[in-house]
């Protein structure tokens, strides 16, 4: 193994990975986390794609015990009705934001490459169209390097290949790696099939129709 990769199931996180093995020849550990989240359909679509692509090495970090933390947002809470795009659009913290959910996925993972004694961790952050989360920027990831090259002994950077990319440029990255994204779940309902409203299907289906391709994943309303 030469790195660590975060794995959520979605497209971005899919496409990441398969971007890092098929054409950077990587060979990651990946990290998949169930943090209370109202779903496990991306769960199951992450050891999917990790099956498929022959990855040994998948850690499912189970979170639960602290999903307290996470309770305003609308992905976790039963109290908060998760939002249609309309309700976000340019809404730069929408209440599906989870707090503060990306600098303790990457900190997880930067103590586990340490264990693996790897140096790189990759994250699917992709700049939202529509909405957007401050964990998700270039400036981000910048400062939370600054942070991690102080460490004395084995510094591990942290890299986001898609953080500059649109939802369209990720879409295009993975259909020329051949990524099946029937094996993809985005929705944040996780019902029988996507919504077609929330935020991250109304992105995702902005994308497919920007590529020119159908989504192959079900909708209630497309």
């Amino acid at each position: 193994m030469d790195s660590v990769v975060i794995v959520s199931g979605g497209m971005d996180s899919v496409t990441l990975l398969q971007f890092l093995v098929k054409r950077e020849k990587r060979d990651p550990a990946v990290m998949t986390f169930q943090y209370g989240q109202k779903h496990s359909r991306e769960i199951d679509c992450a050891k999917a794609q990790v099956a498929l692509l022959g990855i040994k090495a998948h850690m499912v970090v189970d979170l639960r015990a602290t999903q307290a933390i996470f309770g305003t947002s609308a992905l976790v809470s039963e109290d908060i009705s998760i939002p249609n795009i309309q309700d976000v659009v340019g809404d730069n913290q929408p209440a599906t934001y989870v707090p503060n959910r990306n600098m303790l996925f990457l900190a997880y993972a930067v103590a586990y490459a340490e264990s693996l004694k790897v140096n790189r961790v990759f994250y699917g952050a992709q700049a939202h169209d529509l909405y957007g989360y401050w964990d998700t920027t270039p400036e981000f990831l910048a400062r939370l390097n600054d942070v991690y090259s102080l460490n004395r002994k084995d510094a591990v950077r942290i890299e986001a290949p898609f953080v500059q990319y649109s939802k369209a440029d990720v879409l295009r990255t993975g259909v020329s790696l051949e990524v099946d994204y029937a094996q993809t779940w985005s929705c944040y309902a996780g019902q029988d099939k996507a919504c077609g409203k929330c935020p991250t299907c109304a992105e995702r289906l902005k994308a497919f129709e920007e590529v020119g391709l159908v989504d192959p994943i079900s909708y209630a309303v497309s």
